[in-house]
């Protein structure tokens, strides 16, 4: 008998002993093992074999038998593991390190047998679907505990009786961050009886209060303290007593305000990382930050700073003071650094010239972002020389110049924004960043054909080119950009076709070559592309930068060597450092401004304002996820494909300012997220849809220009016009099956005017012309022909 794919096997009650694992060892495809109820002993070192080989296993149960505390080390490699039952087996209390993070576990942690396990000094619970109290009432009587992080589950709150209930452990590091449903509680009260805590991170939970000086008090051996993303009021009111043992402080994102303390460089002498970003601080920056001998990462960004006085930067080399109110000339302070490597000022009310600054010296720049402030004058030359840059933006003020073709040199860029100043004449040929994800030049005055200098970047995400007056073709070599997912060409001056490669970006997700003079047939191509949601295209990655220093010293005082690797490896990393893109694209009538996951979710064309013909490709109708889809303003012909019913996510659909004839196709009710819908000024023809659902709320102007349309929303009524739209006959049947009406009407009265022509056909020549019908039909040439006598 063969059991190769099975995936459930329920062996529970019967008398099997660790003998059964060899058994299991071929029986990779389990997903579900019930082996409760029986007499497996200790802690199963034979299961962590099978852990290698249990890669699907996700529902376990050893209930009722014989186990001991050693189990937990064994389990923890099963990788898809989501329930786990242990209940009724010899769990004693004796175990000192569980690690089960990283799984799918659920349930209250209270009535789980770990709150048995009284010796436990090391606990990780972090990303799972646990919950856990806020009050650590199940391990009140864990005297021995030291370290305990819930990162990435459930917070919840304990009755009221259950406060001020004194813990019997000290704890040295907690974290209970990033708790999926955030609470609005205050700080959890056993932290009151809390005094050698050297990390403490309650970030990501929407704590309430003022900031908790006695924290400080209490514990004056904290090195680390993490409050950010919760909801603290008040001014920063810190202890008068020095605190040299605080490496790294983070208050970002409350709603903290009043102004930095004057004395928080003596107070915290020995700092690494100060970021107090997204606050509503004001007033001075201390100069005394800069003097920190030890100060790496200074981060002061989104908050209502208006004065600088960082008369030198000792040791600094991340500092984010974008978005306040700071104002004058950049201090020299800044560009004399030795350290500094990323500098954000974006956002402020900087001024003056840049482009003779001697930062031109510096070769080790990464991230340099000056952007929407009031810098003016030429270019700066001095970037070409820094060519470590991963990131440049200067977008959003007032520089003009071209761009220079030294800047070719910068081979590590990632990301470049120049958007929204005065740049003009052509992008060098040469500049292809290999490492390029996000470009954007837009609002600027460039202008040329675009050379190869994008050819084969594969790793392009985003090329931003609006607003300029590039001209020539879109050039073919556009489709070897394979991770292209935003393409925004619109208002240049680009003419000729556009290329069938395009159809190759599988990538693709937003595509804007609105207000050029494009021409030509529509790409039937472009609707076997998927467009598919892409968080590629909301972040722009700029590396990652350290945000812990050691402190194994302090571990292997208090919890011995053996746990050294495991704590280390969960206090110490690195922080991505991610810039938030904002994408311009016109939909729903408005040019909106998309950021963040509403532009992960952005699927949008826009073909609009330039002069392609022919009909809409049926293949259109397979987008089926696309939000917007823009094809107003061109000289299209040919029915609205029925195939459109098939959008069954768009909220935007432009099909006004065309040629467009036959009827509209009544499926289209059946969208029910259409939001703004137009076909205004087209040749359409019969009765408009049924108003039902969305298009029970659209008025007149969504028809207008369409003078034999009738029906709901039109003045025109269908009693008439119905039957002179009805299908003609099979064997009298042009390419949609119904006369237009409108070339019928103006045609008749051109002839019965040209009644006194001696040349008919000449008069009926140029009334085709007027009405600009391409095919005339065989039933309405007969009925002319008759009329006029030809």
């Amino acid at each position: 008998m063969r059991l190769g794919k099975l995936e459930n096997l329920d062996l529970s009650g019967n008398r099997l002993n660790n003998s059964i694992l060899s058994i299991l060892s071929g029986l990779s495809t389990l997903k579900s093992l019930d082996l409760s109820f029986n007499e497996l002993t200790a802690g199963l070192g034979g299961f962590k074999d099978l852990s290698s080989r249990f890669k699907k296993l996700e529902n376990l149960d050893m209930g009722w038998n014989q186990c001991n505390d050693s189990i937990f080390s064994t389990l923890t490699g099963f990788s898809s593991l989501k329930s786990l039952g242990l209940s009724r087996n010899q769990l004693t209390g004796s175990a000192s390190i569980i690690n089960v993070s990283k799984n799918q576990f659920t349930g209250n942690i209270a009535f789980g047998p770990l709150t048995n396990l009284i010796s436990l000094k090391f606990l990780s619970l972090s990303n799972n679907l646990f919950e856990v109290s806020t009050s650590m009432k199940p391990f009140m009587n864990h005297s021995s505990l030291k370290f305990f992080s819930s990162e990435n589950n459930r917070l919840v709150r304990e009755p009221a009786a259950f406060d001020n209930l004194i813990p019997k452990f000290q704890l040295v590091f907690f974290s209970l961050s990033k708790t999926s449903e955030a609470l609005n509680v205050e700080i959890p009260d056993f932290l009151y009886y809390q005094y050698d805590l050297r990390v403490l991170d309650l970030s990501h939970n929407n704590i309430t209060g003022m900031f908790p000086s006695w924290l400080l008090k209490n514990n004056t051996r904290l090195e680390q303290l993490s409050l950010r993303e919760n909801s603290f009021v008040g001014a920063l009111q810190l202890q008068d007593d020095p605190y040299p043992n605080m490496t790294e402080l983070d208050i970002s994102n409350n709603n903290m305000n009043g102004q930095i303390p004057k004395d928080i460089c003596l107070i915290f002498p020995n700092l690494w990382t100060l970021n107090m970003a997204k606050n509503g601080l004001k007033g001075c920056i201390p100069s005394c930050l800069g003097n920190i001998s030890s100060l790496s990462v200074l981060d002061l960004s989104n908050n209502q700073l208006s004065t600088i006085k960082l008369e030198q930067l000792a040791t600094i080399s991340f500092l984010m003071l974008s978005n306040n109110n700071l104002g004058g000339q950049i201090p020299t302070s800044v560009f004399n650094s030795s350290t500094l490597e990323y500098l954000y000022l974006g956002g402020n009310n900087f001024w003056g010239q840049i482009s003779d600054f001697s930062l031109y010296r510096r070769k080790r720049w990464f991230v340099l972002d000056l952007s929407n402030n009031h810098f003016s004058g030429m270019f700066p030359r001095w970037l070409v020389n820094s060519t470590y840059l991963i990131a440049v933006d200067l977008s959003k003020n007032h520089f003009k110049g071209l761009i220079p073709k030294d800047f070719c040199k910068l081979d590590q860029l990632k990301y470049l924004d120049l958007s929204e100043n005065n740049l003009s004449g052509y992008l060098p040929s040469c500049f292809s960043p290999p490492q390029i994800t996000h470009l954007h030049l837009s609002e600027n005055r460039l202008s040329g054909p675009l050379t190869y200098g994008f050819y084969n970047n594969s790793s392009l995400v985003t090329m931003d080119l609006r607003d300029n007056s590039f001209t020539g073709s879109v050039p073919n070599w556009i489709g070897n950009l394979s991770s292209l997912s935003v393409l925004l060409l619109r208002a240049n001056h680009f003419d000729g076709e556009l290329p069938i490669q395009l159809c190759l970006l599988e990538q693709l997700s937003i595509l804007d070559v609105s207000q050029n003079q494009l021409s030509g047939p529509l790409p039937s191509c472009l609707g076997n592309l998927t467009f598919k949601e892409s968080s590629q295209k909301a972040l722009a990655y700029l590396g990652s930068f350290l945000i812990s220093e050691s402190i194994e010293n302090a571990y292997n005082e208090t919890m011995g060597p053996l746990l050294v690797d495991s704590v280390f490896n969960l206090i110490k990393g690195y922080s991505p450092n991610f810039t938030e893109e904002v994408i311009k694209f016109t939909t729903k009538n408005m040019y909106y401004g998309y950021k963040g996951k509403v532009l992960s979710y952005m699927l949008g064309i826009d073909l609009s304002n330039n002069s392609f013909v022919g009909a809409i490709p049926p293949e259109f109708g397979n987008l089926s996820e696309i939000l917007s889809l823009n094809l107003s303003h061109n000289n299209l012909t040919g029915s609205i494909p029925a195939t459109f019913s098939n959008l069954k996510q768009i909220e935007s659909l432009d099909l006004s300012y065309n040629n467009l004839n036959g009827g509209i196709p009544p499926k289209l009710i059946e969208i029910t997220t259409l939001e703004v819908f137009s076909v205004a000024h087209n040749n359409l023809s019969g009765k408009t849809p049924e108003r039902k659902y969305q298009f029970g709320t659209f008025d007149e102007s969504c028809y207008e220009g369409n003078p034999f349309l009738c029906g709901p929303s039109l003045r025109n009524n269908c009693s008439e016009e119905a039957v002179l739209s009805q299908p003609v006959p099979n064997d009298e049947q042009g390419d949609d099956g119904f006369i237009d009406m409108e070339f019928f009407y103006i045609s008749f009265g051109v002839c019965l005017y040209s009644c006194g022509d001696d040349n008919c056909s000449s008069s009926l020549h140029q009334s085709i012309l007027a009405t600009q019908v391409v095919v005339l039909h065989r039933r309405l040439h007969r009925y002319l022909l008759l009329f006029c006598g030809c």
